[in-house]
């Protein structure tokens, strides 16, 4: 018996020998894989795509946004690759950087996101602390022949080196949306849209940051209280820097501002309707195709414009990136390279779209994509791409962003 029970111990441990040596394999073949997609030819990392569903999370706030993935983008890749997206609709990327970071603390590498829509702050987050997957931009065929990749506005996203570990997606700028027959002349700064709040009382309010881009408006407020946007450019100096004129310029304004300035809208979704409603006179947006293309869906009247400060309005580049343990990395950067086509960009880039600016160099499309780039109708309501690049202005590093944030909360929404 005693023989018997030694036979059956002896067979339980060599079948967990090989069991653990099979576990150690396929750790070793995943890593191996990962190791080949940086550095394997495009028609293998394409093989190796086919069939896989890719997780796209990403904002999902705008109507026309998630149409343009779900309707052109997603039918197009699936019959052209083979790849499937699927997009994961979130209301702030903050929340996918928590999940990858408790997935990472329990060492979970079969993640269920495959690219996320990010920028700023979360990017140098995620880079900071290794939530991506690696320096895979060099890799993608589309980037290499149409995106200029050494541009700074291209390179440094809110002051921080990409190192190729995210990808270019859209280039934004903000702009004040207005509707012309309730405001003939429009501020061409912010002092001058303090004195214009307080001659029309409760007829202008931006989103609570850390709404994008209510937290947008406010570091463009930032930016002229304080003396120009040059001085931010040299993160070392962060300590030394006074934000009190910005936060008496928040208060000054408050009380005129839509009831009373007593509460805020939570979204810039939220702020739309109130404008498409007639509550306020004007909204904003990081879009400055957004005004045409609501006036298109007749979400925004007609008769809405859009400006831009003489001080210049922020701009920015978003990317795309891929999580450190995303399970499909050869269909994400399929999806990726796709999103980054002449053809995908240049529909995306049409109001009755999205109405979003490429981020592809515009030198090195074809002579067929630059007459259909020159052709584009881009509304009445978006300004001309020469004036939006004449009063253009960087972001701020993204370590004054956490900052900024917290001290709207502390000196201006609990006063």
């Amino acid at each position: 018996m005693r023989k018997i029970i030694f036979t059956i111990t002896g067979f339980i441990l060599i079948f967990s020998i090989v069991l653990t040596g099979c576990g150690v394999q396929q750790e070793q073949a995943k890593e191996d894989l990962t190791l080949n997609l940086l550095e394997a030819d495009w028609e293998s990392i394409l093989e190796e795509a086919k069939g896989q569903k890719v997780n796209f999370h990403m904002w999902g706030g705008d109507d026309r946004y998630n149409r343009y993935i779900d309707e052109w983008v997603a039918p197009k890749l699936k019959e052209e690759t083979g790849v499937t997206l699927n997009r994961v609709a979130i209301a702030d990327t903050k929340d996918v950087i928590n999940k990858l970071q408790n997935e990472q603390s329990v060492n979970k590498t079969d993640g269920t996101v495959d690219i996320i829509w990010i920028n700023g702050e979360n990017f140098k987050l995620a880079k900071d602390i290794g939530l991506l997957w690696g320096s895979f931009a060099s890799q993608l065929p589309n980037v290499n022949q149409y995106v200029d990749i050494n541009a700074p506005d291209i390179q440094f996203d809110f002051g921080e080196n990409t190192e190729g570990m995210e990808v270019p997606w859209g280039k934004a700028q903000f702009v004040f949306i207005y509707d012309q027959t309730k405001i003939t002349q429009p501020p061409k700064s912010m002092k001058e849209l303090g004195d214009w709040i307080k001659q029309n009382p409760g007829k202008f309010t931006y989103p609570a940051p850390p709404d994008f881009t209510g937290s947008a408006f406010v570091r463009q407020a930032l930016y002229e209280t304080t003396g120009g946007y040059e001085q931010y450019l040299n993160s070392e100096k962060e300590e030394e820097l006074d934000f009190n004129p910005l936060w008496d310029y928040l208060n000054k304004i408050e009380s005129n501002l839509w009831r009373g300035g007593e509460t805020y809208p939570e979204s810039l979704a939220k702020l739309d309707q109130l404008y498409s409603n007639g509550e306020v006179w004007m909204t904003m947006a990081y879009d400055p195709g957004k005004a045409s293309s609501q006036i298109e869906k007749g979400v925004f009247p007609e008769t809405t414009r859009t400006f831009v400060l003489e001080g210049g309005t922020l701009s920015n580049t978003h990317y795309l990136s891929i999580p450190f343990n995303s399970k499909h990395q050869a269909g994400a950067m399929v999806a990726i390279n796709y999103l980054l086509s002449p053809e995908a960009q240049l529909t995306k880039m049409n109001p009755a779209h999205w109405g979003e600016g490429m981020s592809l160099d515009p030198s090195k499309l074809s002579n067929k994509d630059r007459e259909q780039l020159n052709l584009l109708d881009l509304g009445e309501a978006t300004l001309p791409a020469d004036e939006l690049a004449k009063f253009k202005v960087p972001e701020i590093p993204a370590n004054y962003v956490k900052r900024i944030e917290e001290g709207w909360f502390e000196y201006v929404a609990k006063r």
